[in-house]
């Protein structure tokens, strides 16, 4: 260990090369150091893990290494110098991987761990005959997220790879998802992908609360079925099996998976005595799904005003607090009936969270802010901080489209926070973000496509900081799409409903050359053709050997088909061919939804409207004008 740790301290000192050169890591890593000397990984892999490295970590190093076509095998003796090695371990535990970092100045700085932040940790590629990765984090779940950085580091090949040293922690504590919106539950095959994406960006918390579930809301007391039709598996039902499967999948992604209930009425009903034990005998038929934290939801159901209730709900909770203690010392997490604080007098508010107060400070209380739209903000969360004596976790209701059914938000966070009609479209997210526990968003019903936001939050919760709209949704595209990542730049600010921006100033120019006489589609026609043929592009995603690709694509296809097909048509007509009017209302441009909740859910139907705001119309101008 020590001839190692003079050889990478005279060749420092040779090359003189310590630098801030970056490797491409999303979320944005807080601290990279690269040196200027190269390392190759042999075939075979050893992983040295330390006793406080649980087995899902370890597998996920196996799945990684396996992936990038390398042979890993888990260490059972003594350190193998032939081969590569990944070493994990526990700061400050003297086991292999603390030791082998601590011998190695200047990577012995161990004062990330100092800092009140979150899943601290330090990876470092150490010089040698082949590439040696050591990885030392705050505990297990912090070197789950140093692995993420790895497997993009690998992306980039296994072998001639710069030595580097990162310092890395995130700036909220739980990143994720909040299934919470109303409309078809996420299938069991999108949410299992989901997870996969959130282990790959760090995320780390999966809340289900899916209105429309009718096992979350009007039979929530029921256990889930064991059996479902095939209409109520397109519709969203899940059987026992299959919610088992979506929870071992979430383990084996370090995924916490919560699963939520929401008793309605009755958690603030005086004269019922048995929704604590109703809640908890769910919860354990839950628990032996596999679930391990549990929450409770009483929004949308009014809120109380009387003392009385609002002390029953603080003394329901409390109870069921106790009892979730005793039996798996768990924390609940509690969406009140107040969660958008506006909506009564600031007096009123104040009294409502401070009867939270008396609560086990475990349990976790969401907001949404002021608002029911609002984007996470310290003025928010330090006023319901004030109110309630601690910290809060914020539901983020974004880029939720339960209200704008017709629409998708998979443009730049900030073109997204315009586009939602209910957002302040001039809100920016803070550089600071101070007092949240957590924040998950609520997605869009198309969990594929909400991928591409949620690239966003994911760097956003990790390094408030660095967090560079333009540049991140570009990442985002790449992350999602790889290789077809620029045909969907080029087609997402049409997918819009408001494409103004992608025709809004060629359409009134094209217009003004009518009215002229002279008329001029060149430039008009260019951008259509651009878009059209990456509509023709994208769909390769539907036979893609990808699942992913493939799910993205079921989730797109209605808005991707009709783009392609009002292009098309607008192409014809400015070239004079008189094509046959497209038929808007075929099935191909269609979707099923289901809307409300408890005992009011029903299915229905949408039409997707991508370039809504300008094309349409257009279309309708140039058919009228043909006809003249």
């Amino acid at each position: 260990m020590k001839n190692k740790c003079l050889i990478f301290t005279l060749l420092l000192l040779m090359t003189g090369s310590v630098s801030f050169a970056q490797y491409n890591i999303y979320p944005k890593v807080k601290e990279q150091l690269v040196i200027d000397i190269n390392v190759s990984f042999s075939e075979k892999v050893f992983i040295y893990a330390e006793k406080g490295i649980d087995d899902v970590t370890i597998e996920r190093a196996r799945q990684i290494l396996s992936e990038h076509g390398l042979k890993p095998e888990v260490a059972k003796g003594n350190i193998n110098s032939g081969c590569s090695g990944i070493f994990l371990g526990i700061n400050s535990s003297h086991g292999v991987a603390d030791r082998n970092l601590f011998n190695y100045p200047p990577l012995s700085d161990r004062s990330v761990f100092n800092l009140d932040k979150y899943d601290r940790h330090i990876l470092s590629f150490v010089p040698d005959k082949f590439a040696q990765v050591v990885i030392v984090g705050e505990n297990t779940d912090a070197v789950f997220c140093a692995l993420a950085s790895l497997e993009q580091i690998l992306d980039n090949g296994t072998s001639d790879l710069q030595c580097v040293t990162i310092y890395d922690y995130a700036d909220v504590k739980e990143r994720g998802i909040i299934e919470g919106y109303y409309g078809v539950p996420y299938s069991a095959e999108v949410t299992k992908d989901l997870f996969r994406f959130m282990a790959r960006y760090k995320m780390n918390t999966y809340m289900y609360g899916a209105k429309s579930d009718s096992y979350h809301s009007r039979y929530w007391a029921e256990p889930y079925p064991v059996e479902i039709t095939e209409h109520q598996k397109k519709i969203g039902y899940l059987t026992q099996d299959m919610m088992k499967d979506i929870a071992e999948t979430a383990t084996a992604n370090k995924v916490n998976f919560i699963w939520a209930i929401h008793p309605g009425k009755a958690f603030a009903d005086p004269e019922n005595k048995e929704v604590i034990d109703k809640i908890m005998n769910k919860f354990h038929s839950m628990y032996k799904l596999g679930v391990r934290e549990f929450g409770v939801f009483v929004d949308d159901v009014g809120v109380p005003s009387e003392e009385n209730i609002m002390a029953l709900c603080a003394d329901n909770l409390t109870k069921l607090q106790n009892r979730v203690d005793e039996t798996w010392n768990k924390p609940l997490h509690y969406v009140p009936q107040l969660y958008a604080f506006s909506w009564v007098s600031e007096e009123k508010a104040k009294k409502f969270f401070e009867s939270l107060s008396s609560t086990p400070e475990k349990v976790n209380i969401y907001i949404t802010g002021c608002n029911v739209w609002s984007v996470p903000n310290n003025q928010d969360l330090k006023t319901v901080e004030n109110w309630l004596g601690r910290k809060v976790s914020w539901w983020w209701n974004y880029p939720c489209n339960d209200q704008d059914m017709t629409k998708i938000f998979t443009a730049d966070t900030y073109t997204n926070f315009r586009d939602e009609t209910h957002i302040l479209n001039l809100s920016r997210l803070e550089e600071n973000l101070e007092g949240a526990n957590t924040v998950i968003i609520n997605p869009m019903q198309q969990g594929e496509l909400s991928k591409i936001p949620l690239f966003g939050v994911a760097c956003y919760t990790w390094n408030n900081s660095d967090f560079n709209n333009d540049k991140n949704w570009i990442a985002a595209t790449e992350a999602v799409l790889g290789p077809l990542a620029a045909d969907f730049r080029r087609a997402a600010p049409c997918l819009r409903y408001y494409d103004k921006d992608a025709f809004g100033y060629l359409v009134e120019r094209y217009k003004q050359s009518v009215k002229r006489g002279k008329p001029a589609p060149g430039a008009l026609l260019e951008e259509l053709t651009a878009v059209n043929n990456a509509c023709i592009s994208l769909l390769a995603l539907e036979k893609s050997k990808s699942e992913s690709d493939r799910l993205f694509y079921e989730d797109l296809r209605p808005w991707l088909l009709k783009l392609k097909a009002m292009t098309g048509e607008a192409i014809g007509l400015l070239k004079g061919e008189n094509p046959s009017p497209v038929d808007y209302k075929s099935s191909e441009f269609k979707f099923e939804i289901l809307g409300g909740m408890g005992e009011h859910i029903s299915l229905a139907e949408r039409y997707a409207e991508p370039s809504n705001e300008v094309l349409m119309p257009f279309i309708e101008w140039l058919r009228n004008e043909n006809n003249k």
